[in-house]
């Protein structure tokens, strides 16, 4: 198959951990840039970049790259485009905008020339113009200019693919999908351990921690991407990858999360519940100031308050009570935490053996990971315990990278969530419609099961932990997501799984 340019998007912090997961994918020319990665690749690429990426955004496949450093210069360079081989008659399109640029400073007005552009030339060739429409478009372009270098691409994806689609209920600021999975990867961790979130909020890091142990694609919720409405799209093909299970793998130990709000314990029972891992993940209502040694080998993975969205009554106690914890009842073990202030870290009073900067929004935090031995610190490297190995060491030195990305980052809007935080997307009828006879852009098609003659085609069969969510359309129903332990979980006293620990209302999961 033909191979092209692609572009992978993320947060800032993450690219590295995106690089990794498309060189292992198979990708060529893997080239890290700031909050992308560019690639290249065939169709099943792109696919499998959209199905199964723990740490993408989304997938862009550009088709255009120009200087612009007027609004004249932007239309005519779009113009020049042939987009009938894009925007197949009596289908829609929509257009989103990022811009970086002293000459571009609306994004709305970039928008707005792009649309001008694509549809004065078909009602140049056709006599008729596109109308605007808010209904979900069949193409959507995407439009990147960095002062005067614009990028005009395909969007492969549609919805973010943070938006798995296991997430029934949220609580306040949940944590973005990607930076969890980002978090997760980060650590190293694959399943080898039991793994603790004991402030889980919603559920998030738990339910991607078992898509990591069990190698599952996390777009096995999704009910759609934007390339199924390609005219050049491969049924055949997805269907392939989607229902390809031969790398995913048995996960023998446990992952616990726990809250000690208990309207964010039954939201992330439910969710849980929803992405069919009940029998690898339990939640419980549990507080961290109760936390024991657990018995197992384990890692922590925790996103404490910041003092921004979320607080609690005492935001430098609970960091204290933190360390505490961690210092006394979690030795032989890593605890990785993500934070944003410098105070908080300060009052864990541990020293991390690794920083890694990440944005969480539009906050520049660290994530930190402390190693817990008995002992002194050379005793432990007597030992032959490491506490820091050369390709951390190298990590830590991207922290030196934010320095220079600051300007940048103030330049965007200061409530941005994620990259679609600064995008506006505005979406337009192309002539008549058409439905091509074939039902061939069905949103309601599902994908075909070889063995269902029933007509309407199913996603391959699978057998969920709960039974209320077995016909829920882009859920992979059938398959056994949890290993072969039950989930009732340990106790707090001593030798027991500690966890739960969070003030109420303390989660700080990002949307």
């Amino acid at each position: 198959m033909e191979e092209f340019e692609l572009i992978a998007k993320t947060f800032m912090g993450l690219e590295q951990v995106l690089a990794q997961e498309l060189t292992q994918l198979g990708a060529n020319n893997v080239q890290i840039g700031r909050r992308m990665v560019s690639f290249t690749g065939d169709k099943e690429l792109m696919y499998r970049a959209n199905f199964q990426l723990h740490t993408a955004i989304r997938v862009l496949k550009p088709i255009a790259h120009f200087k612009a450093k007027s609004a004249e210069d932007m239309y005519d360079e779009v113009k020049k485009i042939d987009w009938s081989k894009y925007i197949l008659k009596g289908k829609t399109f929509s257009v989103d905008s990022v811009v970086y640029s002293e000459e571009f400073k609306n994004s709305r007005f970039v928008t707005y020339k792009v649309k001008d552009a694509i549809v004065d030339q078909f009602r140049e060739l056709t006599g008729e113009r596109p109308n605007i429409s808010v209904s979900n478009p069949d193409i959507r372009l995407n439009i990147h200019i960095a002062e005067d270098k614009a990028t005009l691409s395909l969007d492969s994806s549609g919805e973010s693919l943070h938006r798995r689609g296991y997430r029934q209920e949220s609580v306040e600021a949940p944590l973005n999908e990607v930076l969890a999975a980002g978090m997760i990867l980060m650590t190293g961790w694959k399943g080898e351990t039991d793994f603790i979130d004991p402030m889980c909020g919603s559920g998030t890091l738990p339910i991607e921690a078992a898509l990591i142990a069990r190698n599952i694609s996390p777009g096995v919720f999704r009910k759609e991407y934007a390339f199924e409405k390609w005219p050049d799209f491969d049924q055949e093909l997805f269907d392939t990858i989607y229902n390809d299970d031969s790398a995913e793998r048995e996960f023998t130990h446990h992952i616990y999360g726990y809250d000690v709000d208990m309207k964010a314990v039954n939201t992330a029972r439910h969710n849980v519940a929803a992405s069919g891992f009940s029998r690898i993940i339990t939640i419980e209502n549990k507080d961290f100031k109760d936390f024991t040694q657990p018995s197992e080998k384990s890692v922590i993975v925790m996103n404490p308050p910041y003092g921004e969205r979320i607080s609690t009554p005492n935001l430098l106690g609970t960091y204290k009570m933190i360390g505490e914890r961690l210092k006394h009842e979690f030795k032989g073990n890593e605890a990785w935490i993500l934070s944003y202030r410098e105070e908080c870290f300060r009052e864990i009073a541990l020293k991390p053996s690794i920083k890694i900067p990440v944005y969480n929004g539009s906050l520049e935090c660290e994530f930190r990971r402390y190693q817990l031995f008995d002992g002194r610190l050379d005793e432990f490297r007597a030992g032959g315990g490491i506490v820091k190995t050369e390709e951390e060491k190298a990590e830590m030195a991207q922290k030196h990278r934010f320095k220079k990305n600051r300007e940048f980052k103030k330049r965007l809007d200061a409530t941005e969530e994620n990259e679609e935080g600064d995008i506006r997307s505005f979406t337009f009828h192309s002539f008549e419609h058409d439905t091509f006879g074939n039902g061939r852009f069905n949103n309601d098609r599902r994908r075909r099961d070889k063995n269902d003659n029933r007509g309407g085609g199913r996603r391959k069969s699978f057998d969920f932990d709960d039974d209320d969510f077995n016909d829920r359309r882009g859920f992979k129903s059938g398959k056994r997501y949890g290993g072969d332990r039950k989930p009732g979980g340990r106790k707090f006293d001593k030798g027991g799984k500690g966890g739960g620990f969070r003030k109420k209302g303390n989660y700080t999961d990002e949307d």
